[in-house]
């Protein structure tokens, strides 16, 4: 709602953006970053004002450059995750795709999506089936969304499912800003038997409008290590840990490979490092590889 409005005023203030939406301005503001970030709207002082001179296609691209060092260390852990032969869904998104491109290497694997970008990115791979589904094609991220999308969906069974979206909390789990996306990114998630969402550190504590993926249906979450001074991203990893979930860390640097994933693969110049986490889905030692996710009841 708060895009549209944007777009058909032009500017809207935070302030009516919260009596509108009836939230809070606090609430409306997290929101306004996160569309900022997909290059859907520009912040000013108090408000938000349409993006001069862009696109809705151009935001995907500037999200890409986002945080993009982290968003490579994720996928290279992820990737050490799949096993060959296995069934999957990805969701749309600039770390998904970045998965896709090291799937292509992982024979018999079946991946099913509705992001045209991860299509693209496994096209050529000869030894991975790619399942697209329907839908119309919201043209910010290259995604299919809308009620063929979710039809195509039912009656699906897969292993997990790779997701990301714009903001994690513990209180809410996965979110997005924006609906259709929201709607697809549940039928994915009811489509599998495990969730792994995707999160660099500038996602953590970030609340927006709509909800993905509730924090107990989460069973593994990979992310970078936050800097310093991200205090709140820190805060909510320990929030999330002490939900259950179960938080691997990748992190990029030189030297340091990672533990081989179990297809085999030895992601370069990456290593990665396991959060022990207390509750009901155990425990994984710090400095340990990729363990067997658990099964969600």
């Amino acid at each position: 709602m708060i895009l549209e409005m944007v777009r058909a005023n032009g500017a809207v203030s935070l302030r009516e953006l919260a009596r509108v939406v009836q939230t809070s301005e606090v609430t409306v503001r997290r929101d306004v970053r996160a569309l900022e970030a997909e290059g859907l709207l520009d912040r000013r002082h108090g408000g938000a004002v349409l993006p001069g001179g862009l696109t809705r296609e151009a935001g995907f691209p500037q999200r890409s450059l986002a945080a993009s060092a982290e968003k490579t260390a994720i996928a290279e852990y992820a990737s050490g995750l799949v096993r060959e032969g296995e069934a999957i869904v990805l969701g749309a998104g600039t770390t998904t795709q970045e998965l896709a491109r090291r799937l292509a290497r992982i024979p018999g694997l079946t991946v099913v999506t509705n992001s045209l970008l991860v299509a693209q990115a496994l096209a050529h791979a000869n030894r991975v089936e790619v399942v697209m589904t329907g839908g119309t094609l919201r043209g910010s991220n290259y995604a299919l969304v809308g009620s063929g999308a979710e039809q195509s969906l039912h009656g699906l069974r897969v292993s997990r499912a790779f997701l990301s979206g714009a903001g994690l909390t513990a209180a809410r789990g996965l979110s997005t800003s924006n609906m259709l996306s929201s709607s697809v990114d549940r039928a994915l998630v009811n489509a599998a038997a495990e969730v792994v969402v995707l999160a660099d550190h500038t996602k953590l504590g970030a609340d927006t409008m709509f909800q993905t993926v509730p924090t107990d249906m989460i069973s593994q979450l990979v992310t970078n290590q936050p800097p310093p001074e991200a205090g709140r991203a820190a805060t909510e990893l320990e929030a999330l840990a002490d939900q259950g979930v179960r938080i691997s860390v990748a992190v990029g640097g030189e030297g340091a490979p990672a533990a081989p994933g179990r297809h085999g693969h030895q992601p370069p110049h990456q290593h990665h490092r396991e959060l022990a986490v207390p509750g009901p889905r155990g425990a994984a030692a710090l400095g340990g590889g990729p363990a067997p996710l658990p099964r969600r009841a």
